[in-house]
């Protein structure tokens, strides 16, 4: 089979209800045994499922009905994955909340009433059936299919804990278990919903021109081709190429840059990107899925599926330790009694607390949910990671090179240089008429004049400024005492001299912006 006829058999599906790395391997088997279904390839860190080939969505969801998993297209909005909350996370797992009470109650029932009695041993019963519920139901399960994984270790340290009336010890690795699963499940949710979260940068609505008339139509709707109406200080919902109007707009959470750029007629912009000033009527170029944002997403979404080289190393070293664990916990059990004449009890305990001891659940966990949490985080404060393996080189950096127009950006601008060019105006003079006239705009460049200003203890608010305009994509102007006085970039100064545009273009050649000021 081609490429491309492979490709385009390919449907995305998001899933939820993973609880473990096992279980998505599980329910990727189950997939692939599916009539239809040519491969499926799981990606647990972003909870997706890959299909090559035709199934139903309820074939899919009886494939996954081991964990109760749910799966929804993944460009279908008609269901919301459920944000997960300390509340929330304490309601789905309320459960290890009552194991714990009784495991407790077993404890100081213990120290009154003795080991044996019967109230205690019930306490601890109740603790471990609630608790464990879910581990065995599984691990039964694979026990009997002689599918060897944690869970199945789990499960029979358990129930041999019971049969030799270690009633505690067993309670304690159940609840423990338990709160390590729902602890994993927790990381990954959170992880997983700092990814998700750069899809609420763009508006799930715009404004678009139709039969004459304009509308608010939810961005799955948008064709390309579609005039879409921007007015400022709205979010921009899709790419696309502007056909009029003239603004500036902020593209810091999708280039990182920390001016607005100015747009005007032909260029192009960017869905999740502000417009701050002016309207523009943008011809969308773009399908929602096909945005720049929603490529970043589905990049940092991927790159979870690439294996660091310590990931690949942990997940292929459980594959043989949990077989082997168990082989070495049966051979403890067994050889001193039948070579040794050794007491069976004292044995079969030591056995069982090498299962119980030997479980890899920490070892196996870690590293995944370390992984996706830290390129979840890294999305989320606008550092995108392709994958485990580049994370994991991080760690052996020396040395970073950068190369941002010879600065690194902090993301908010300040003023470098004030630059007098008439006789006899003082810097200070300077800087109070320009924050006087700047206060009264809301460009990201006004603010960084503004805190010039109180850093300098000018008395600008007692200026009174009249006639005041703002000139969308060029700067502003008012009057100060009759006079009028004008601030801007050079599209403002066409006619300004030859000196004053060499000082500008050194200042820019340093990564600076410009910014003049003319008295009229």
């Amino acid at each position: 089979m081609s490429k491309a006829v492979h490709e385009a058999e390919k449907k995305v599906y998001r899933v939820e209800g993973f609880t473990c790395v096992n279980c998505a391997g599980k329910f990727e088997r189950n997939v692939k045994e599916l009539e239809g279904v040519h491969d499926a390839k799981v990606n647990f860190g972003a909870a997706k499922i890959s299909v090559y080939g035709e199934a139903t969505l309820e074939q899919l969801e009886k494939a996954g009905a081991f964990e109760q998993l749910r799966l929804t297209p993944e460009h279908d909005r008609s269901r919301e994955v459920e944000r997960t909350t300390p509340l929330s996370f304490i309601k789905k797992h309320i459960h290890v909340v009552i194991s714990a009470l009784f495991l407790v109650l077993g404890i100081i029932g213990q120290s009154m009433l003795g080991e044996g009695n019967g109230a205690v041993i019930g306490a601890f019963l109740v603790s471990i059936v609630v608790g464990g519920f879910s581990l065995f139901k599984v691990g039964l399960a694979n026990l009997l299919r002689a599918q060897f994984d944690m869970k199945t270790l789990m499960t029979i340290a358990v129930i041999g804990a019971a049969i030799i009336g270690e009633w505690t010890e067993g309670a304690i690795v159940v609840i423990l278990f338990a709160i390590s699963e729902a602890l994993e499940r927790f990381s990954m949710d959170q992880a997983r919903q700092s990814i998700r979260s750069l899809m609420d940068i763009a508006p799930k609505e715009a404004l678009i021109q139709r039969n004459g008339e304009t509308v608010l139509v939810p961005v799955d709707d948008i064709q390309i081709g579609d005039r879409m109406i921007v007015r400022p200080g709205q979010k921009i919902a899709m790419d696309g190429t502007v056909m009029s109007g003239r603004s500036s707009v902020n593209q810091a959470a999708i280039t990182g840059e920390s001016v607005p750029v100015e747009k005007h007629e032909t260029d192009e912009v960017f869905a999740g990107t502000l417009n701050e000033e002016g309207l523009l009527e943008v011809e969308v170029t773009k399908r929602v899925e096909d945005t720049t944002l929603s490529k970043i997403i589905h990049l940092v979404e991927e790159a979870q599926a690439e294996r660091a080289p310590s990931q690949a190393f942990i997940d292929k070293f459980a594959k043989y330790y949990t077989p082997a664990i168990m082989l070495v916990a049966l051979l403890i059990a067994l050889i001193p009694p039948l070579f040794f004449q050794a007491d069976w009890g004292t044995w079969i305990y030591q056995g069982l607390a090498v299962l119980v001891v030997g479980c890899p659940c920490a070892l196996v966990i870690s590293t995944p949910v370390a992984i996706v949490t830290a390129i979840g985080n890294a999305a989320r404060n606008g550092v995108l990671i392709k994958g485990g393996v580049y994370l994991e080189e991080l760690g052996g950096l020396k040395a970073i090179a950068f190369d941002k127009t010879g600065t690194l950006t902090k993301g908010s601008p300040q003023v470098t240089d004030i630059i007098t060019c008439a006789a006899g105006y003082t810097t200070q003079e300077a800087l109070t008429v320009i924050a006087a006239l700047e206060s009264r705009s809301a460009h990201p460049l006004a603010s960084a004049v503004i805190r010039k200003a109180e850093e300098e203890q000018v008395r600008y608010h007692e200026i009174e400024v009249n006639d005041f305009l703002s000139l969308t994509g060029k700067g502003i102007k008012g009057s100060i005492d009759g006079v009028q006085y004008q601030i801007g970039n050079l599209l403002l100064f066409p006619q300004v001299s030859a000196e004053i545009k060499e000082e500008v273009l050194r200042l820019q050649r340093q990564g600076k912006t410009d910014a003049l000021r003319n008295r009229g």
